[in-house]
């Protein structure tokens, strides 16, 4: 059956998203007993504890559609950074944000503009949708912000921008943004994807995003699967002016976010001590492996989120398989079109100590595990 004729022209050269490995198939693949996942930026510690036992509590009532409108959800995240329940809108993933953005705002001969290397939905989700797709490439593994405005035609509608960014670790300073946006026509979407914003050790300098949302055509995204550990929940949210909201949540599908996401979110958000131990493991942990990827000879970019990015050289298929072989399932950067770089998701003290005894073995260096 050749389906060509009749499949959208915009999906016909898609390729599709590769997620990393999951332990299981690793386990079953290699026979392995034990497996440690450094690949997919999960949180090591596992769920919320308190989302966990809420959890519970939901199950009885499976057979119920979920709220629709995240009521509950929505209040409180309004009440957590102080803005109204109408400022948010709630997806099933930040990425189902990314989505309803260009769903709803997007029309046919609309610029895009992404960076490169990031987070690679931006770039798919823009072609499926049919928009022309501009691409700017990073300044030392940063956004290029200036690149960016020389970029933007009366064409461009929307931009994405990551901060921190995934895969580089980097972020757009509050200076850098607010430059950026004062030279940026209101006529433009700005989207502003934090996924990684709990990790940042706030410093003086990591912007207020918050602030843009009042008077300029913004989104900002935050996501209750990286430091609250719900990634298989699949919930994220939105906060942008009401006005903005209306239009997402016009394209938005009824029901997106499922009853157990909804309750398992309302109380990770305040499961405050777990947060602090999450934050508290990925701050040592990202010095130590820092200090020991220096002691390995190996280059990495500084960063500010829960992984790193590392470059290996020309044989990272070989150390990326060298690895799996061994338990440590690790990214390889290539499908972002990194040749020699694998990422590095910040793990337990025993994921990362075993990550370096291995690498101190592939090289053959000697290295305090």
């Amino acid at each position: 059956m050749n389906l060509d004729k009749l499949a959208r022209r915009t999906v016909l050269d898609i390729k599709p998203y590769v997620p990393g490995k999951p332990i299981q198939e690793v386990k079953r693949d290699l026979g392995l007993e034990e497996v440690y996942k450094m690949a997919s930026n999960e949180n090591p510690l596992g769920p919320s504890p308190r989302a966990v036992e809420a959890i519970k509590e939901t199950l009885g009532d499976l057979n119920r559609y979920p709220e629709s409108s995240c009521y509950y959800l929505k209040n409180k995240l309004a009440q957590f950074w102080n803005l109204n329940p109408e400022n948010f809108i709630i997806g099933n993933g930040s990425d189902e944000l990314i989505i309803l953005t260009l769903r709803a705002f997007l029309n046919p001969g609309d610029e895009v503009i992404v960076a490169h290397p990031t987070f690679l939905i931006y770039a798919l989700a823009s072609r499926i949708e049919g928009a022309k797709l501009k691409i700017v490439p990073m300044k030392n593994f940063k956004y290029d912000l200036s690149g960016v405005l020389n970029a933007v035609t009366s064409d461009t509608k929307i931009i994405f921008i990551a901060n921190p960014d995934n895969p580089c670790g980097t972020y757009v300073t509050d200076s850098e943004l607010d430059d950026f946006l004062n030279h940026l026509s209101q006529d433009v979407i700005v989207f502003i994807d934090e996924a990684y914003y709990e990790y940042v050790d706030h410093t003086s300098d990591f912007p207020d995003s918050l602030k843009y949302i009042h008077t300029r055509p913004v989104i900002v995204t935050r996501t209750f699967s990286k430091i609250y550990g719900l990634a298989g929940l699949r919930i994220g949210y939105g906060m942008a002016h009401p006005e903005f909201i209306k239009y997402l949540d016009k394209v938005r599908e009824p029901f997106n976010v499922n009853s157990v996401a909804q309750i398992a979110a309302l109380n990770a958000l305040e499961d405050g001590d777990f947060i602090h131990r999450v934050k508290e493991l990925t701050l040592q942990g990202r010095a130590y492996l820092s200090k020991k990827f220096e002691q390995l000879g190996l280059e990495y970019i500084n960063s500010v989120t829960n992984f790193i990015l590392v470059r290996i050289g020309e044989n990272v298929d070989k150390l990326c398989r060298y690895l799996l072989e061994n338990g440590i399932i690790v990214r390889n950067m290539k499908g972002w079109g990194l040749e020699e770089y694998i990422r590095v998701t910040i793990g337990t003290d025993i994921e990362n100590r075993k990550l370096v005894r291995l690498l101190a073995n592939y090289f053959k260096k000697e290295v305090e595990p």
